[in-house]
């Protein structure tokens, strides 16, 4: 009875203990603090009843765009920004010495053309530089070819005493050749102007530079017409129009390639060459 009054027989095992449950609201985990919801807000001047826009990204675009600055930067009401007016335009790289992107001037006729070449040439050449003078350049050129030979003193009586069946050819043959020589000189005048870092297009360097060898010799051409090539006069006339010729070579590369007068010269140093050497040579 003893070992029964003390448990014997039961299970011996120790009770297990069971958890406590707390009083309701004690030692309970706290709930998670809910998010903090900003309502949107309409803007001022927004009409009553408007569409607050729940659930809508701020990024999607505002509703009313022409909100009021007091709320631009408040909750619900992120201030948009505009990426697309840029207030200096849309202006490429500026590269040095690139040429202007649009001619500085009208297209001059070819009568304002020859005569501002003699009277305003800086001005002419710049106005000129982005226009091609091709009809011009050939026209004045051959023309010139063709008289040049009575120029010189013995070309002059070969083509006086020729027949006429020989001398028309060989008249012609002379003013092509003075066109196919003009335009080779003002290439090489283009490419030694370019290699010197100018910028300028070829077709209005060789057009221009056929007119200024051209123009520039019709003086000393038309006395020595009459008088001789051996003539004093016609030979200082041939050494004056000879520089007149460097000096507006000079000018109309330094104006078509945007170069100091220096290297517009260097540039234009074996046209000059040329010419001294077939035309202006050969009278004296």
């Amino acid at each position: 009875m003893a070992g029964f009054r003390n448990g014997r027989g039961r299970d011996n095992r120790p009770p297990q203990q069971q958890p406590q449950q707390a009083p309701y609201g004690y030692n309970a985990a706290p709930p998670p603090y809910p998010q903090q919801q900003w309502p949107p807000q309409a803007p001022q001047g927004a009409p009553q009843g408007a569409p607050q826009g729940y659930g809508e990204p701020e990024y999607f675009g505002d509703p009313y765009p022409q909100q009021h600055a007091g709320t631009a930067n408040n909750p619900g009401h992120t201030q948009a920004f505009s990426i697309h007016d840029d207030p200096y335009g849309s202006a490429a790289t500026y590269q040095a010495g690139a040429a202007p992107a649009a001619p500085t001037g009208p297209r001059l006729p070819w009568k304002a053309l020859l005569s501002g070449i003699v009277l305003r040439p800086a001005q002419t050449f710049l106005q000129m530089r982005d226009y091609a003078v091709w009809g011009p350049a050939l026209v004045v050129t051959f023309l010139y070819g063709l008289l040049a030979i009575f120029g010189f003193d013995k070309a002059r009586d070969e083509a006086i005493n020729a027949t006429l069946s020989t001398a028309i050819p060989y008249v012609l043959m002379t003013g092509v050749g003075f066109v196919l020589g003009g335009a080779i000189l003002g290439a090489v005048t283009h490419t030694l102007a370019r290699q010197l870092g100018g910028d300028g297009s070829w077709q209005p360097t060789v057009g221009l530079s056929m007119l200024i060898m051209s123009i520039t010799d019709a003086p000393r051409l038309v006395f020595a017409m009459f008088l001789g090539g051996e003539n004093g006069l016609v030979q200082v006339l041939g050494w004056l129009t000879w520089l007149a010729a460097g000096a507006l070579l000079t000018v109309m590369v330094s104006r078509s390639h945007d170069l100091p007068w220096p290297k517009a010269l260097g540039a234009s140093a074996i046209q000059l060459v040329a010419l001294l050497s077939l035309i202006k040579l050969g009278t004296l």
